[in-house]
Formats: C-alpha cells, sequence, structure tokens
C-alpha cells in the first residue's frame, strides 16, 4: 500500500492490518457483524491510546492482533450464554464469494471458512478455537499464542493439539474429499431436483443419514430442531417448495464452496450451504436470518 502526500505513514501501516484482522476474527467468531465490530473497538483502543504511547509500542500489528484476539476470546465466552437463548439451531453465518465494498474487509476464502469446519469449531472451547486458530491456521508461535490465551505456551499447545483431535474426529466418519467440481455437479442436480420437487431425485443425493440444520434465528420461520434421514430431509424440502410460491434458487459460492441462495422477488431470503462426501451430500445448512443475510443483499 502507497501513502498519500501528507498521509502519516504509520496511521497507513495500522490500517493496512484491517483485512487480517477481520480474517481473524470472523474464524475465531463465525460472525462477519461481530468481527467487523471487534475490528472496530481494536482500533478504538489503539486510538485512545496517546501518540507517545502508540509510539512505545514496538509492533503496532502484534499489538492489534492481541488485542482483537483477547477481545474474540471474551465474546466467544459470552456467546455461549447468548446462543443458549437464541431460537432455534445456530449457524455461522455465510459468505459471499464477492463481497462489495472496500477489499480490506474481504474474508479470504479457504478450507479453514468452509461451513463445515466453521461448525466444528463452534464444538470448541474458547481458549482451544482461540489456540488453534492462531497456530495452526495463522502460524503464530505459541509464545504470542499464549499472551492473548493468558496461559501458558505449553497449556497452549495442549488445548491447540485437542482442537486438533476435535478436527480428525469429525472428519473420520467422512469419505475423502469431493474436487469442487463434482461437489458443483452435486449441487446442482440437487437445485434442479428441489425445484422438480422430485423426492426420489432429493433421497438419491443425500447421504441416508443426512442431516439439514435452519437457522431463522427467531425472525422467519425455519425447522427447531435439524430434520434428520434423506427421506425426511427430501420431503421437507417439497413442502417447502410448495409451499413459497415463486422461490427461485440461484447458484452460488458459500463460504468458498458450491451452494444456493433462496430468493423470493429477486431478495435473498436463504442460503444453503453443502457438505458433500464422494456423491452425496452428507449436511445442509439453510441460514434464512435476515441479521446474517446482510453481506447478500448487496453482493
Amino acid at each position: 500500500m502507497t501513502t498519500s502526500p501528507g498521509q502519516d505513514p504509520s496511521l497507513t501501516a495500522i490500517m493496512s492490518e484491517r483485512r487480517h484482522l477481520i480474517n481473524l476474527a470472523y474464524r475465531l467468531l463465525g460472525s462477519l457483524a461481530d468481527a467487523e465490530d471487534v475490528v472496530q473497538e481494536t482500533y478504538a483502543r489503539w486510538y485512545a491510546m496517546s501518540r507517545q504511547q502508540q509510539e512505545a509500542i514496538e509492533s503496532p500489528a502484534a499489538w492489534l492482533t492481541k488485542v482483537a484476539g483477547r477481545i474474540c476470546l471474551d465474546l466467544l465466552g459470552s456467546a455461549r450464554v447468548r446462543r443458549e437463548r437464541y431460537v432455534g439451531e445456530w449457524v455461522p453465518e455465510p459468505l459471499p464469494d464477492l463481497p462489495e465494498g472496500d477489499p480490506a474487509d474481504r474474508i479470504t476464502l479457504d478450507e479453514s471458512v468452509n461451513m463445515a469446519f466453521l461448525v466444528v469449531l463452534e464444538s470448541m472451547t474458547p481458549a482451544e478455537r482461540v489456540a488453534f486458530i492462531l497456530h495452526d491456521v495463522f502460524r503464530y508461535p505459541f509464545a504470542e499464542v499464549a499472551e492473548i490465551v493468558g496461559r501458558s505456551p505449553a497449556a497452549c499447545r495442549q488445548l491447540a493439539t485437542s482442537a486438533r483431535r476435535r478436527i480428525r474426529d469429525s472428519r473420520a466418519a467422512q469419505a475423502p474429499a469431493t474436487p469442487a467440481a463434482q461437489q458443483a455437479g452435486v449441487v446442482r442436480a440437487f437445485k434442479r431436483a428441489w425445484e422438480g420437487k422430485d423426492i426420489g431425485a432429493l433421497i438419491a443425493l443425500l447421504d441416508p443419514e443426512a442431516t439439514a440444520t435452519g437457522d431463522g434465528g427467531g425472525l422467519v420461520t425455519a425447522a427447531p430442531r435439524p430434520v434428520q434421514g434423506a427421506e425426511e430431509i427430501a420431503r421437507f424440502l417439497a413442502g417447502r417448495m410448495d409451499a413459497v410460491s415463486g422461490l427461485r434458487l440461484v447458484e452460488r459460492m458459500v463460504n468458498g464452496r458450491p451452494g444456493l441462495v433462496a430468493q423470493l422477488g429477486g431478495v435473498t431470503v436463504s442460503v444453503l450451504a453443502f457438505d458433500v462426501a464422494g456423491d452425496r451430500i452428507q449436511h445442509i445448512w439453510a441460514v434464512l436470518n435476515p441479521d446474517k443475510l446482510r453481506p447478500w443483499t448487496t453482493s
């Protein structure tokens, strides 16, 4: 990033960290809105210091990461309490492939933001999640992770090991990773079967033990609990197509993987993410909560 005439070079260096902080906070929290709040609070704390205090900080980038990480750790603890009061199932906020706005606000779409991965992260303790994401995803040494988590480097190493075990256990029951092009073909076939209300075709595309989870947040109607089993999901989806006249399905990338967007009158009303293993869909996550669809109304 170049510095404009008259612009403070230190300000440019500080603001250049914004994308890194957004990427870190989203992976830690699973919510773009919360991630943006964290980054805003982090910068507010930086600018609340005097110029002398700022200049005394050897690495402003490391300071910003430490503060953002600690804010996220606190939020993860309170999030567990909030989600106990959440109406229905809670699903991470889905990300579009081409978000509008400042490139500094864009999330890097890689394997660490696919929906299946984020859902596993939700099963971790706040300290496990922070230690794992900082070390395994962002490659911070455990000595630096320890300063953020407030535990010893050895304890953080154990937290990351425990987190990796959760990831391995979640993958143990899955088939080998499916190539992106094959995933897109499965999702496309699913879209056509759903549009045609072809229950037989839907069942054939779903793993017999498949699960479909809807997140309405109490603001719109969604199944209060996950729908389980291929036939149950197929009949539920066919019923939704009957109940909602004019529903249009559009193929889009969701968190870096093939997904679907449901629209009514050109307005996004639901975003669906899929976990595809082989030629079958194992999991469907449908986000209907309008508060989580904000990035999809402007992209």
